[in-house]
């Protein structure tokens, strides 16, 4: 069997509107977790929101829920608590070249998707189709996530 031009064109808007939902996430997502902005870092300031992390936990292990925390390192010593620690110079580590490739690719796929979108909801012939799709795109990954 044969398909035409057109129905691979509309089997195509209709696939890429029931996933743009799932590609956004992991866009997204995913570009965050590249400078590692969904944890913190032993001996770091930073704390992520808990949202961010709520969200990598999906990305990773499909669960909305923050990772269960670790139990910190047991007490010190006496003998070591008082020796004082070698102080070392902080530098900042390079980012890696490849990073800033991958987030131009995280961005640029955001942007393609979002583009997709657009076109195909607003170019469509039936709209109210690619709509549904859209929204069960949405929907059911979240009520999946929720049992």
């Amino acid at each position: 069997m044969i398909l035409s031009p057109r129905l691979l064109r509309q089997l195509h808007l209709y696939v890429g509107v029931l996933i743009a939902p799932s590609i956004l996430f992991f866009a997204v997502t995913g570009g965050l977790q590249l400078f590692g902005l969904h944890e913190a870092e032993k001996g770091s300031a930073y704390t992520p929101p808990p949202v961010i992390e709520k969200l990598s936990e999906v990305h990773i292990h499909q669960r909305y829920a923050l990772k269960p925390k670790r139990k910190g390192p047991p007490p010190a010593t006496p003998a070591a608590a008082a020796q004082p620690a070698p102080a070392k110079a902080e530098e900042p580590e390079a980012v890696p070249p490849i990073k800033w490739v991958f987030l131009a690719v995280s961005i640029g796929l955001v942007l393609s998707t979002l583009l997709g979108l657009w076109m195909g909801l607003t170019q469509g012939r039936n709209r109210r189709l690619a709509f549904a799709l859209l929204a069960l795109g949405a929907i059911v990954p979240v009520l999946l996530l929720a049992f």
